[in-house]
């Protein structure tokens, strides 16, 4: 599918992706937290300081640019599908060399041999996006992403993920968790919320030509590869020969992967 020839501007791009930021920050209390540990794990774990680094369901590129800020000797590849997300990644960040937006679905076979890499990869990195991808699909994604990385190399995945299908009453208390918390921190209300930012952007003339139905019709209720164990197994299949949490609140956790 063709991008639309609609330019969009560093201004109005900025000003999306900060909104962007809030409203995801309205519901992810510890995303910043997150953001620094992933690319704690990152610096220590690349093994070169110009270390190539894939970004899974990159959104507009907030992690993408939180990495370069770290490690702007860097390459950083920002995958997803999404054309309004990506259209605002570019104008954001066209001053940015060492990034590179790509249009690819990573439930397809054959996406890894379409970012035409020419050399294997360091580190690929994810944020609260890969849940969307399910069990079946998760097997491929991974098994290709395996192919793309080094001996050693670190795949880092922060997102929330559950414990429900081994520990059931501990994913009760977890649940119970995360609702309280809520409840402490919305007493006078919930921020902007996910679908409200796209129906927003959907009236912005400037960003409506980017928007297809599939966006506004997404629903955030139903994830369909939430639970830890699917990541685990899918990853462990894909011959990953470690995986465990790094940095973990509540069910928002870093999960890890050596290769």
């Amino acid at each position: 599918m063709s991008m639309p020839t609609t330019e969009l501007t560093p201004d109005v791009a900025d000003r999306w992706i900060t909104r962007w930021d809030r409203q995801q920050e309205g519901y992810l209390p510890g995303r910043e937290e997150r953001f620094t540990a992933l690319i704690d794990a990152v610096e220590a774990g690349a093994g070169r300081p110009d270390p190539l680094i894939l970004d899974l369901g990159c959104g507009p590129g907030s992690l993408s640019a939180r990495l370069l800020d770290r490690l702007p000797r860097a390459t950083v590849v920002a995958i997803d599908t999404d054309r309004l997300l990506l259209a605002l990644g570019e104008a954001a960040h066209t001053g940015r060399d060492r990034l590179r937006f790509t249009n690819l679905d990573l439930r397809t076979p054959g996406w890894s041999a379409a970012l035409r890499l020419d050399r294997q990869i360091d580190a690929a990195v994810s944020t609260t996006a890969l849940h969307w991808i399910s069990g079946p699909e998760l097997r491929v994604t991974y098994g290709e992403l395996a192919r793309l990385l080094r001996p050693g190399g670190l795949f880092l995945n922060g997102d929330h993920l559950y414990v429900e299908d081994k520990a059931p009453a501990i994913a009760g208390l977890d649940r119970s968790l995360r609702e309280r918390e809520i409840a402490r921190r919305f007493t006078t209300g919930r921020p902007e919320g996910w679908r409200d930012w796209w129906e927003a952007a959907a009236a912005d003339p400037a960003l409506a030509s980017f928007i297809t139905g599939d966006a506004l019709g997404a629903d955030h209720a139903g994830s369909e590869s939430g639970l830890l164990s699917t990541h685990v197994n899918a990853l462990r299949e894909s011959g990953f020969t470690e995986v465990g949490t790094l940095w973990q609140r509540g069910d928002d956790r870093l999960l890890c992967a050596v290769r």
